[in-house]
């Protein structure tokens, strides 16, 4: 008899869905890409920082460790084995430091996010934002794809586990195919399943449905919001101020 795998719930969350879309962008914007140059780093610090804070508010020890020692091991490369390095070590290590550095806190954020909202609170967060239903039921079933995802890796890695296959026993080979294999072929049938899921649930229907689930702000959407706001604002002074002198 199959059953269907156990999926956590996800953590509650002390933002509003709304304020974890806003950062979502403002990490790709402000980290990921970049922007600002010079002028934002300490904002740019600060909203690096912010998604390992929010993974300790949410419990999330694990992720939020891991990430914090490969923040920590990059710093260390850049202040002490950067400045030694010479010819292609050099390209090496300048790659890796930057990838990491800014593409890790769009990664947690995302995982952040993606952890503490449940599908009827982004649901009714889209409902507020007016938008369309044939953006908004593609990412409710994509909230409830990782999930499953990762517990389905869970347990492909478990068995090949108890079956002895992994890279100590020096079966890479049989490793990747035993593991990439079975969870495309789960990702597939996940899909199906999750899809016809939210249909048999009404989001298909052109009616307004109605929803349970209450979203609003705190304090710490308000905290959010001011500092974004203000990190916006002082880019705005610094581009007008440099044209101005200009």
């Amino acid at each position: 008899m199959n059953e269907t795998p156990w999926i956590p719930h996800p953590t509650k969350s002390l933002l509003d869905p709304r304020t974890k879309l806003l950062l979502v962008f403002v990490e790709a914007v402000l980290v990921l890409s970049d922007a600002g140059g010079s002028k934002l780093f300490w904002f740019r610090a600060v909203f690096a920082l912010l998604p390992f804070l929010l993974l300790l508010s949410a419990k999330r020890y694990t992720p939020c460790v891991i990430g914090a020692l490969l923040v920590g091991i990059m710093y260390a490369c850049e202040r002490f084995l950067f400045p030694v390095a010479h010819g292609v070590l050099t390209n090496v290590l300048l790659f890796i430091i930057v990838v990491i550095n800014r593409f890790l806190p769009a990664y947690m954020m995302g995982s952040y996010v993606i952890d503490t909202t449940t599908v009827s609170q982004f649901k009714a967060t889209m409902d507020k934002l007016h938008m369309p239903d044939a953006l908004t039921i593609p990412m409710c079933v994509m909230f409830r794809l990782f999930p499953t995802i990762r517990e389905e890796n869970a347990s492909i890695r478990a068995a090949m586990k108890m079956r002895g296959i992994g890279l100590r026993n020096g079966k890479l080979t049989k490793m990747v195919e035993y593991r990439i294999v079975p969870l495309i072929t789960c990702v597939a049938k996940i899909g199906e399943e999750l899809s016809a899921a939210a249909l048999t649930r009404g989001l298909g229907r052109y009616k307004k449905r109605t929803n349970i689930c209450k979203v609003g702000f705190n304090w710490a959407d308000y905290a959010v919001f001011v500092l974004v706001l203000v990190a916006i604002l002082y880019w705005l002074w610094c581009y007008v101020l440099c044209c101005y002198w200009l």
